[in-house]
């Protein structure tokens, strides 16, 4: 997946193969199938930015970044999208890593729900 790094969210969402928008057919999508540890969840996720907008449902399933892990993690599952910025972008998603305070739904942050890192502070290189 190519996930975006976004300082002004924090929720991880990535496109679903449920998904028939231009954005996502064209770009790499989850496939809750091929998972073997997917738990459904299905609540309702809906995350509106100043260049369009997203919206699908709350899944849950184990979350690697780098060495980071988090297991039964949630996210959006996108399955539908609106803005041309998302069609002109060559992006899977987004993870969002804004405060807690936030996040859509209240899911947690990656940051806060990996348990592996002391230090919840990043950077780019």
């Amino acid at each position: 997946f190519q996930i975006v790094p976004d300082t002004g969210s924090s929720n991880l969402w990535v496109y679903s193969s449920l998904c028939t928008a231009f954005a996502c057919t064209n770009n790499s999508q989850f496939d809750a199938s091929k998972s073997s540890t997917y738990v459904k969840n299905g609540e309702n996720f809906s995350i509106s930015y100043g260049s369009g907008s997203v919206n699908g449902y709350v899944s849950q399933d184990t979350v690697r970044l780098g060495n980071s892990v988090s297991t039964n993690f949630g996210f959006g599952e996108v399955t539908a999208v609106d803005g041309q910025t998302f069609n002109q972008s060559k992006m899977s998603g987004i993870l969002g890593l804004g405060y807690g305070a936030l996040s859509v739904d209240s899911l947690p942050t990656f940051e806060d729900a990996e348990n592996t890192v002391a230090d919840k502070s990043f950077t780019f290189y």
